[in-house]
């Protein structure tokens, strides 16, 4: 991809594991959303649509209205978790389309996934069976590729409530 001034180099390879991570940091808060909206299979859909595209799927219009229907469950839905764990799911798909960008804003597209499930961990009703954790565990088990690309954009932006300090910690806490 072109690079520039504001932009960086970002390869299709990289965007592959930047959404197999963001799925995999999804699919941990899923049971949050299937337990709080019975039925509805947008966000699981958007986790695998978000995997075949990591696997070696081409970005389709279909990738793309995975992820918008996912954020349209977390829209619909009004248990605090169940809105994260949907919103975690559309941003796995989403990050199929990271831009290229020397934006801080971008970084909110590679760890929105990890923020928006660690959130929905935290709000969860008691009782319900999570692996838990999926900070500390998104840190772990961040790829080479998506550490190197966090490395050429500047860092996690200010605001953005409960979620925003959860991208900037784990923003932090992988580039360390």
């Amino acid at each position: 991809m072109p690079t520039g001034a504001d932009s960086i180099e970002l390869s299709e390879d990289e965007l592959r594991v930047i959404a197999g991570y963001a799925a995999d940091c999804a699919d941990r808060v899923l049971p949050v959303f299937e337990h709080g909206v019975p039925g509805d299979p947008r966000p699981r859909e958007s986790v695998a649509a978000a995997r075949d595209f990591a696997g070696g799927g081409r970005r389709t219009a279909e990738l793309r209205q995975k992820s918008w229907a996912a954020y349209k469950a977390a829209q619909e839905a009004t248990a605090p978790a169940v809105v994260d764990a949907a919103r975690s799911a559309s941003h796995a798909a989403a990050a199929a389309y990271l831009h290229p960008k020397a934006s801080a804003h971008q970084v909110k597209h590679i760890l929105g996934a990890a923020a928006h499930a660690a959130r929905a961990e935290e709000t969860a009703e008691p009782g319900l069976r999570l692996a838990g954790g999926t900070l500390d565990w998104a840190r772990v088990h961040a790829p080479p590729e998506v550490v190197a690309v966090l490395r050429r954009l500047p860092a996690a932006p200010p605001g953005g409530g409960r979620v925003g300090e959860l991208i900037r910690q784990l923003d932090a806490a992988i580039r360390a």
